[in-house]
């Protein structure tokens, strides 16, 4: 028998086999922006590479499923695969089909090799019914606006789960987005997986949150900060200021002598908690904005207003470090 076509999972996302993980997760981001199909609507090429490269990620990025993969290789993909299980069968040999990279060495070669896991995985003993198997898990990538994710929402996406026959069907999933989530967070929705094997339960599907950039707001864990530009003259008598947050436009009182990047906080106006915690706080980041191109008279009155300023400001600065 000839050795049967694999797909390479490392080729598919253009890596090398000992990239690291910040490699891989780097490449599957810009593949994945490269190929999502809000960005190519209408392109079955560029929907079949994606869920490609979401396939090959949810491999490569499971520190458990690249060893098996490194070691079986696609078999380790079926569902069911139990790498402890293929593990003995190899060892049962004395060992000769070698590493994944090495098949072609061992007596039986590749395509031996997996036929024997294929039986062992996918097909039973004589006159027993199939081994229940519980179905694999799916991986998928879901974009968000930075606003969507602070409060919350619903996404529907299509999804393609694997069918006990080793085909795919496309399924519609709505899943609810608590507030709060992360970018990076992840959401399991139970029983959206691949089908089980003689019976057995179907798989998860694990959701990938990835929140866009806002153009105003910058999130650090649950805090919210927002640059906000004084004239010199507000910061130095005070004023207020109306600006936007996650709850509709506030306003912010600025105190008399606020020094630039002081942080004026509104509690608890930050980012809610996903599991109904407490509340990050708001920030007001002051950026004072000095005047330009000052005429004589002005920078005379400039002058005479720095005689208020604190003596010796710079006076930490001198000496060695």
């Amino acid at each position: 028998m000839g050795a049967s076509k694999t797909k390479d999972l490392y080729a598919i996302l253009a890596v090398a086999r000992d990239a690291d993980e910040g490699a891989i997760r780097k490449a599957y981001r810009k593949l994945a922006r490269e190929l999502h199909p809000d960005v190519n609507p209408d392109n079955p090429a560029a929907e079949e590479r994606f869920k490609a490269v979401s396939e090959a990620y949810s491999v490569l990025s499971d520190p458990e499923k690249r060893k098996a993969y490194d070691a079986f290789g696609e078999v380790s993909l079926q569902p069911g695969f139990d790498a402890a299980e293929a593990r003995r069968a190899r060892d049962a040999f004395g060992g000769r089909f070698g590493g994944y990279t090495n098949f072609g060495d061992g007596e039986f070669g590749a395509a031996g090799f997996e036929d024997l896991l294929s039986n062992l995985f996918g097909r039973s003993g004589p006159g027993r019914g199939p081994r229940q198997r519980r179905g694999a898990d799916l991986e998928a990538s879901i974009d968000l606006d930075f606003l969507d994710a602070a409060r919350g929402c619903e996404q529907r996406f299509q999804v393609s789960r694997a069918t006990q026959g080793g085909g795919q069907r496309s399924e519609s999933v709505t899943v609810r987005i608590p507030p709060g989530v992360a970018d990076g967070g992840q959401i399991r929705l139970r029983g959206k997986g691949g089908e089980g094997l003689g019976g057995g339960p179907p798989g998860d599907l694990i959701a990938t949150i990835r929140v866009r950039p806002h153009p105003l707001f910058r999130r650090e864990d649950r805090d919210i900060l927002l640059e906000v530009s004084l004239t010199i003259a507000e910061a130095t008598s005070g004023t207020k200021v109306e600006v936007p947050s996650l709850d509709g436009r506030v306003t912010v009182t600025v105190p008399p002598g606020t020094d630039s990047g002081s942080k004026l906080r509104l509690r608890g106006k930050g980012v809610p908690h996903p599991s109904g915690g407490l509340a990050g706080d708001f920030y007001v980041v002051v950026k004072i904005c000095v005047p330009k191109d000052l005429d004589d008279a002005a920078s005379r009155r400039l002058a005479e207003i720095a005689g208020n300023n604190p003596p010796n400001l710079r006076g930490a600065l001198k000496g060695d470090a």
